[in-house]
């Protein structure tokens, strides 16, 4: 892999990712850009101890052009975008309307490919990689900056999702807090740890697999399973085999078995259900351990693949119970999706 760090316009930071050494990235940016004016802010609610990032610069952010103004694109034919070369493997730059800025964290758009028309189950394996050592990277850089305590890589896909940019792109936040799903997680195991002396990740991962009606498929290197209590309609989470902590951490064999595994998993979520149906919406969502955790080498790394559709044309909402309350209603037993899931397995 070869990195290629440059400055946009208006002074943030891009840095292209290439397969290739001889590759030379020197395009300049040249659109008449002022320089980025944020309202980011993080205010603690104290009811529920949790944070909400106040954001209403994020007002005036693009939303849904047609494919000939694609902001992700490469510049081409006098158009100039996000990305100032004609062309790239994968790029990563910060976002021009920022969730999180300043000293309330860091936000960043992925471009998986140049082809404004492809997904992410698109790729080629080597691609897939490629994306697999961007995120690294990129938790590596962010895991450095002053106040960064969790970094968060996702991918939404779809216009159910909220997606206002169709280009296949995902995203990463740096959080200057653990988030409240991860210090959930992180009690949980705490408890398991003090009543059993065991980790409760590999205990987790070790029932899935014994009990193997809700795997979906497994490898020497990764195993995927419906989680026992989904939330969502068809939810996988997908582990690697060796517990570590975060992406630095994968050894090369998980690194080399993760690409195959990600893109049948894609494949088969654009499968569930049946032919002539529009592409899946979905969430793919890293949760790695925050970097300040004294008990951080007890958590597990692990990717959650969710989608919101619950059958052909009809969406799960969070409505009363799951947005009041915080309790989900899964209208799909996990282990009808984890069989849906493995009936759909790429021939």
């Amino acid at each position: 892999m070869k990195k290629t760090s440059t400055r946009l316009a208006d002074g943030r930071e891009l840095v292209y990712y290439d397969s290739r050494d001889d590759v030379v990235r020197d395009a300049a940016d040249r659109r008449p850009l002022d320089p980025v004016a944020t309202t980011a802010e993080i205010r603690r609610d104290p009811l529920l101890g949790d944070a909400v990032a106040i954001a209403s610069h994020r007002q005036g952010r693009t939303y849904h052009p047609p494919a000939g103004e694609c902001p992700l694109c490469p510049s081409r034919d006098g158009r100039r975008t996000e990305i100032p070369d004609a062309d790239y493997d994968v790029v990563v730059f910060e976002n021009r309307f920022p969730s999180l800025a300043g000293d309330a964290g860091r936000c960043e758009v992925v471009c998986f490919t140049p082809d404004h028309d492809a997904s992410f189950a698109d790729l080629t394996e080597d691609r897939a990689a490629l994306v697999l050592e961007a995120w690294t990277d990129r938790t590596v850089e962010l895991a450095a900056l002053p106040g960064v305590q969790q970094v968060f890589c996702f991918e939404n896909r779809g216009a159910e999702i909220g997606v206002t940019l169709g280009h296949p792109h995902g995203q990463i936040y740096a959080y200057p807090f653990t988030t409240p799903r991860t210090a959930l997680m992180r009690n949980s195991a705490a408890a398991h740890r003090a009543a059993t002396g065991r980790n409760l990740f590999d205990d987790l991962v070790e029932r899935e697999r014994a009990a193997a009606e809700r795997v979906v498929l497994e490898t020497d290197e990764w195993v995927a399973f419906v989680p026992y209590a989904a939330h969502w309609p068809y939810e996988v989470h997908l582990y690697p085999r060796r517990r570590v902590p975060d992406l630095r951490a994968l050894d090369d064999a998980a690194r080399a078995g993760f690409p195959p595994v990600y893109l049948e998993l894609l494949r088969r979520f654009d499968r569930i259900f049946g032919e002539g149906e529009p592409p899946t919406p979905y969430i793919a969502a890293w949760h790695q351990a925050p970097f300040a955790d004294p008990e951080r080498d007890d958590f597990a790394l692990h990717l959650e693949l969710f989608t919101i559709r619950r059958t052909s044309g009809k969406l799960k909402f969070l409505a009363g119970s799951e947005s009041g309350m915080s309790v989900f209603i899964n209208d799909v037993p996990p282990e009808a999706a984890a069989r849906r899931l493995r009936e759909v397995a790429s021939a």
